[in-house]
């Protein structure tokens, strides 16, 4: 499941942790985030991401931020 923010972005975090087989709380602990933190840009929720979040998680999940975060607009 993909969640759109009301910025128009779609966050598919979901999908690459399935993918991945791996937890919101394990992601969170790999990357030094919170989960709660992880979780409201996981629902679309968050106003903005730090560059050097989005290379973390990119990092652990082997992904480019544009498999994470595509603009619909």
């Amino acid at each position: 499941m993909s969640a759109e923010s009301e910025f128009g972005i779609t966050v598919h975090l979901d999908g690459l942790l399935e993918a991945r087989g791996m937890t919101l709380t394990e992601l969170a602990e790999r990357v030094d985030v919170t989960v709660v933190n992880l979780s409201i840009l996981k629902n679309g929720r968050a106003r903005a991401i730090r560059f050097s979040t989005l290379a973390a998680i990119c990092g652990v999940l082997e992904c480019q931020p544009g498999d994470l975060l595509v603009h619909s607009g």
